[in-house]
């Protein structure tokens, strides 16, 4: 209606004053509500042509979308594991730190898993302190071997003596059963010597490495405890937290609620344009936006990003062959904006709908001087044309309370 009016003003507005004075005709006399067309009808139909082509010129150079907000993602509340909540920490909406605790599941299991691997680690140590009192037995063993090893050896070399000297004063049959005495003593020495090895061997190697199993297994036992409590990830607020002790949770299909990150959808907005403007979103463009939780502000904005790829052509690969026919949204072009100045999206609740211009500028373009005279005067033109996409923006942003509240019937 605005390009309708303007277009009128340098058309059907000029028309009719010729009529008027030029020609003589009165308003009411021979231009009357019949004979407007006919009357008019040179200024009529050169306003529909000039307010086509304004609009067209207005709409693709200036691109507007009412498909902008704030999006965020949220982090879904579940524990690593099913459990039943025996504990709750927080309300239903509550902010949150990261590593606070939300919740904690039924862990009688995980606690006697933790108690079973602490007493192993006791009992470990136990086998030590008997280790090493089976060192000290084996060593007395060793000395009392040697002692009967040397008593024996003594004995024998005397009646070896006397029968050297005295052939026939010392039977042989005791000459040979001290000889096997001696060996015997010397196998006991051997089996002394084994056993205090093998004692420090417990020691040195195998009780270490039961004891480093056992604290291994305490290890995983505390994780497995630890994951019964259920903390936050990040800084945040919890929010939509209905859970009751006694519910239970399950990791796949019952989530506990959802964590909204801090400062999540805030400082910056995507829009969705169509894809006939994919030429004129470029990066750098000023924009403005309005958003409906903001009402009555227009907030100067940037585009940062254009995202190279339009989502409604993502391909998923399933057992059935791609009609692109079935593909019927054509899917916009997301632009990302962030506010011009600090704090811009201050008041602007994430998730909140807006209506965006973005604003095309061939300043530099037309200061580099090579241009010609006409080309320069279009782009003038286009440049100049945004003004009217500014004004309907804040005629939208200045009747849209009046229009959701009073006509919308909210």
């Amino acid at each position: 209606m605005f390009e309708l009016l303007l277009c009128s003003l340098l058309t059907v507005l000029p028309d009719y004053l010729y009529r008027r004075y030029g020609q003589g005709k009165r308003l009411g006399k021979e231009i009357t509500f019949y004979s407007v067309w006919f009357e008019l009808r040179w200024g009529i139909v050169a306003c529909l042509m000039l307010t086509v082509g304004l609009i067209t010129v207005i709409f693709y150079n200036h691109p507007s979308t009412t498909s902008a907000t704030a999006l965020f993602r949220t982090v879904p509340i579940l524990p690593e594991a099913n459990g039943r909540v025996d504990e709750i920490y927080v309300s239903i909406s509550d902010e949150v730190k990261q590593g606070e605790p939300i919740f904690r599941l039924e862990s009688s299991r995980q606690e006697a898993a933790v108690e079973v691997a602490r007493r192993q680690i006791v009992e470990v140590d136990a086998e030590l302190t008997v280790a090493q009192t089976d060192i000290q037995a084996a060593e007395g063993r060793l000395v009392e071997a040697r002692g009967a090893y040397q008593q024996t050896a003594d004995e024998l070399e005397t009646k070896r003596e006397i029968q050297r000297r005295n052939p026939g004063a010392v039977a042989v049959r005791d000459v040979e059963r001290l000889e096997v005495a001696l060996q015997g003593r010397q196998g006991s020495i051997d089996a002394a010597i084994a056993a205090k090895t093998q004692a420090e061997a417990r020691i040195a190697t195998l009780l270490p490495a039961q004891k480093a199993s056992a604290e291994a297994a305490l290890a995983q036992a505390q994780v497995e405890l630890d994951k019964t409590v259920i903390r936050a990830g990040v800084d945040g607020r919890v929010e939509q937290f209905t859970l009751r002790i006694g519910e239970v949770v399950n990791p796949f299909m019952r989530p506990a609620g959802v964590l909204i990150p801090e400062g999540a959808g805030r400082g910056r907005l995507q829009a969705g344009f169509g894809q006939i403007e994919a030429q004129v979103i470029k990066p750098g463009m000023v924009a403005e936006v309005a958003c409906a939780s903001k009402p009555w502000t227009i907030i100067p904005m940037v585009v940062t990003d254009v995202q190279d790829f339009i989502a409604s052509g993502q391909v998923r690969t399933g057992d059935t062959l791609l009609d692109v026919q079935q593909t019927t949204r054509p899917g916009t072009i997301l632009a990302y904006l962030e506010p011009l100045y600090e704090g811009g999206l201050d008041g602007v609740t994430p998730g909140s709908g807006c209506i965006a211009n973005a604003y095309t500028s061939n300043h530099d373009l037309i200061a580099s001087g090579q241009l010609g005279t006409v080309r320069k005067f279009v782009l003038h033109a286009v440049d100049a044309v945004g003004l009217v996409h500014a004004m309907l923006l804040r005629l939208q942003v200045l009747i849209f309370p009046i229009q959701t509240l009073v006509l919308g019937g909210h």
